[in-house]
């Protein structure tokens, strides 16, 4: 009988065979089952992504998506070949698992949702060295200083909830 040890090391094994195979395989799939396993992919992105510079446990994320083992371990090592993830081995419970974490964060707009730039009647006239520049401009300090005092309240409050 094997170990777990043993056991999640044989699945992973056979779930890296099967991925080399199958970026090797030239025999042809429906597209239904592409799009599928396109959309498979995206939403374990996404759900990796979603918890972050942190990571998340491989078991966790496919209890979440209703996966097999072997099924993740699939899909987190095409992302790791794409470059998306990194998967870092950890002793987690007295178990082996990976700890999956983002290569990059998207780019979250939020933060200059409200740039007074975007609205500006004169910025097709601004630039650095112009007459009118960020360097002077009252209205982009302004808003640089509220957003400054509403960020660091945020932080002070996710500080004290930690």
């Amino acid at each position: 009988m094997l170990s777990m040890e043993s056991k999640d090391d044989v699945v992973e094994e056979e779930a890296l065979e099967e991925e080399e195979e199958g970026s090797q395989s030239t025999a042809p799939s429906t597209i239904k089952s592409e799009e599928e396993e396109l959309d498979l992919t995206s939403r374990t992105y996404k759900a990796i992504v979603e918890h972050g510079m942190q990571g998340i446990l491989q078991s966790q994320l496919w209890k979440e998506l209703n996966l097999t083992s072997r099924d993740g371990s699939r899909l987190a090592i095409r992302l790791e070949k794409r470059g998306m993830i990194r998967r870092e081995k950890v002793l987690e419970n007295g178990r082996w698992t990976y700890r999956l974490y983002p290569i990059r964060m998207p780019i979250k707009t939020a933060s200059i949702r409200n740039a007074p730039c975007l609205t500006c009647k004169l910025a097709e006239q601004c630039s650095e060295d112009g007459k009118i520049s960020p360097k002077t401009c009252r209205m982009l300090e302004d808003w640089v200083r509220r957003e400054y005092s509403a960020n660091k309240v945020m932080m002070k409050v996710e500080a004290k909830s930690s």
